[in-house]
């Protein structure tokens, strides 16, 4: 089944991420809208349709209603704009909003924005509040003796992926060593002064330590507590005519999938993740394409794990090899995919709500050529991207190809 009316990217802009500082919400989403539709010189009454989106904003912020804080920005007013939630999936699931009102006919121009403020006006962060605020997004019955709610869980699927494939700790390290890599050479990355080794990684000193007693999570494996925004013009191609921007300066959104799991853990299979899988496989039918087609790709990696199952899920290793793929090389910038290019949630940063849109962005600008040199996959042909919500709950899946 293709898509009613093709669908293309027709901006993207980010916030560096980790600390927003003195920022407040309004104040950072009317940024990410003027600093996006500013891209190509557009105002935001180009805009026909928007969507927005934040998981911490409640709990955190103090804030709700963002579709109207949305609507405040000059131009966006009396807009059909809503706000959206999926956890950490919560970008992707804005982009599909927006994609889908397009293809409705509900307008030619849409704006997706999402960001997360996590941190307060001096940059610090409360770490025990912010654990309990995310575990509301577990089940109420895997919270019960966990501090950290979603570091426990996670833990759990590093020990079942470990056990299930003889994947060892050094193996998943190596993943967060080659994105902190990555993120050295970003300049929107939130550690992209930090140099991690694999040595440094597997010590137990310093910073790096066991997260859960008994389970082989480390610091080291996981992703950050970050600050930012991100924000995607997509449009038609009567969007595109209207704004002025050649179709040949955008990247077609060729293909998208999204699917649900229970929310508890237990009792699933989270190594062969099944909604993960059928939103990835509907992804690529849509698309026309299949994993050999992708070499480009940014994968939810939200602890060193989930890197190695993202390989997996979007068809570029088998299960249980996953962690392989990156150890040989494969993943890297100048490998048969390039994975995580960006320094992905482990080292370019985590705003939640910001993800999903951040690692679309980001493979738009791999397709056009617009990354570091450094990061920039050669020949980039066509890109996939995997987003989750929950301990493997949620997915947006997509498949991206240059527009012309």
């Amino acid at each position: 089944r293709t898509l009613v009316k093709p669908i293309y990217i027709a901006a993207y802009q980010q916030s560096k991420f980790g600390k927003l500082l003195g920022m407040t919400v309004p104040e950072i989403l009317r940024k990410a809208a003027e600093e996006t539709c500013g891209s190509v010189k557009a105002d935001c009454s180009a805009v026909d349709v928007a969507t927005v989106g934040a998981v911490c904003n409640l709990t955190l912020n103090e804030q709700g209603l963002l579709s109207g804080l949305l609507a405040m920005t000059p131009g966006l007013d009396a807009k059909p704009i809503e706000s959206v939630e999926n956890a950490c999936a919560t970008g992707g699931q804005a982009i599909l909003a927006v994609a889908s009102k397009l293809m409705l006919g509900e307008g030619d121009v849409g704006l997706a924005v999402g960001f997360e403020k996590m941190r307060d006006a001096e940059g610090k962060m409360d770490g025990k509040l912010i654990g309990k605020v995310l575990g509301l997004y577990s089940h109420p019955d895997e919270r019960p003796g966990k501090t950290f709610v979603f570091p426990h869980l996670f833990a759990e699927v590093m020990k079942s992926y470990m056990d299930e494939w003889g994947v060892t700790e050094e193996d998943l390290a190596a993943i967060a060593v080659a994105e902190y890599e990555n993120a050295r050479e970003n300049p929107f990355a939130q550690m992209q002064k930090n140099q991690v080794t694999l040595e440094a990684a597997m010590k137990i000193e310093g910073i790096n330590r066991y997260v859960v007693e008994g389970l082989p999570l480390k610091t080291y494996d996981c992703s950050q507590i970050s600050d930012g925004w991100a924000g995607m013009l997509l449009a038609t191609e009567e969007g595109l005519a209207r704004l002025g921007v050649a179709k040949a300066d955008c990247v077609r959104l060729a293909g998208w999938g999204q699917a649900t799991d229970p929310l508890k853990k237990e009792g699933r299979d989270v190594l062969r993740p099944k909604a993960a899988l059928e939103a990835m496989r509907k992804a690529y039918e849509r698309s026309g394409l299949c994993p050999d087609s992708i070499n480009v790709a940014e994968v939810h990696d939200c602890f060193s794990v989930m890197g190695a199952i993202g390989a997996e899920v979007i068809g570029k290793a088998e299960f249980g090899k996953g962690a392989r793929y990156w150890r040989e090389g494969r993943a890297r910038v100048d490998g048969e995919c390039g994975i995580n290019t960006s320094g992905g949630l482990i080292a370019k940063g985590h705003p939640i709500g910001a993800t999903g849109i951040a690692m679309i962005g980001w493979c738009a600008w791999q397709l056009l050529g617009k990354v570091p040199k450094a990061l920039q996959v050669p020949n980039a042909k066509s890109a996939a991207t995997f987003n989750i919500g929950g301990p493997v709950c949620a997915t947006v899946a997509t498949v991206l190809t240059p527009a012309s």
